[in-house]
């Protein structure tokens, strides 16, 4: 039996792998030939006997067609919560103008927060004494006659 995908996303990598490749209904041998792997490394990693490299969980997540966070992180790991997932879902569905619109708006409360999160480094950062300031000194007027020495 499958597991759900909430429920792969809360196991190890071994397992993530295991239950994602079952629930695509893929053996062994089909996904390391669909990732161009042995089925001995797939076995391998499904029994937690070895561990993959970045290229080999992106080709894994490729073959899958899932992504290679899927199967490395938890799901409060990473990606937007169920709301924001559920929002952008929507804004997906919308007119091009639409999610350009709001593009632009989800940009400038970037910068807005980015501009606010370096302003409050800057503000923690303690003060630092400059070199000390010299008096100018008055200049010196030109003698008539050219320079004595």
């Amino acid at each position: 039996m499958a597991l759900s995908s909430h429920e792969y996303l809360a196991t190890e990598f071994p397992e993530r792998l295991t239950a994602l490749r079952m629930e695509r209904g893929r053996t062994q041998q089909a996904l390391a030939d669909q990732g161009g792997l042995a089925v001995l490394q797939i076995h391998r990693y499904e029994g937690e006997t070895s561990q993959s490299t970045l290229d080999e969980i992106r080709r894994l997540a490729i073959a899958l067609g899932s992504s290679a966070d899927s199967l490395v992180f938890d799901d409060h790991e990473r990606g937007p919560s169920e709301t924001l997932r559920y929002q952008f879902e929507a804004i997906s569905r919308m007119p091009e103008t639409d999610q350009s619109a709001i593009r632009v708006l989800l940009d400038a409360v970037f910068v807005k927060n980015q501009v606010a999160g370096a302003i409050e480094r800057v503000a923690r950062q303690p003060a630092v004494a400059g070199p000390p300031v010299k008096a100018e000194a008055k200049p010196r007027r030109a003698q008539a006659g050219g320079a004595r020495r």
